[in-house]
């Protein structure tokens, strides 16, 4: 097997746990990047029919943080946390939602996330998600999957928004 760098070597050797944090880490930065160097009007730009934006994925992510790793582990409801009832609500953008103040929600969310979960295992079970308790690995796994999809729809979205602006060689 070859590795491309001493990090990727470090992380195949990394106990499962270290493991599930540094593709969580790397899809959660690239959701966040995804909006960098954007305009405003750039990040709100809708190219589907559906409430998909790119400024409106990271703020989705950021639901997504604190679905899981906020009321699946303090067991605190949605009001008392502040984020909507429904995923699809979560895409919803304000007027004074910007690519800054989504990008540092973003941000404090996943720092959020890390702290929850630091004193916990992989086999702890959470208790507050509605579908009942759930060992942490699953809560792991679920939103990795969730970051994956996103962040592909935040590729080619981009490349859709930055295909008017980008000279093809």
């Amino acid at each position: 097997m070859v590795f491309q760098s001493l990090v990727e070597f470090a992380v195949f050797h990394a106990a499962l746990r270290d493991q599930f944090e540094v593709f969580l880490d790397e899809h959660r930065s690239a959701l966040h990047d995804s909006l960098n160097g954007l305009t405003e009007e750039q990040a709100r730009r809708s190219l589907v029919a559906s409430k998909t934006t790119l400024l409106g994925l990271v703020k989705h992510a950021t639901f997504v943080e604190k679905v899981w790793f906020d009321e699946a582990i303090t067991c605190r409801s949605r009001a008392e946390i502040g984020i909507p009832d429904s995923p699809d609500e979560s895409f919803d953008l304000h007027d004074d939602d910007t690519v800054a103040s989504v990008q540092r929600a973003h941000q404090q969310a996943c720092a959020a996330s890390r702290r929850a979960t630091a004193q916990l295992t992989l086999d702890d079970l959470v208790r507050g998600n509605r579908r009942g308790p759930l060992p942490l690995r699953w809560v792991y796994l679920h939103t990795l999957r969730e970051l994956a999809q996103h962040c592909g729809h935040a590729d080619i979205l981009r490349e859709q928004i930055l295909s008017g602006t980008t000279r093809h060689a």
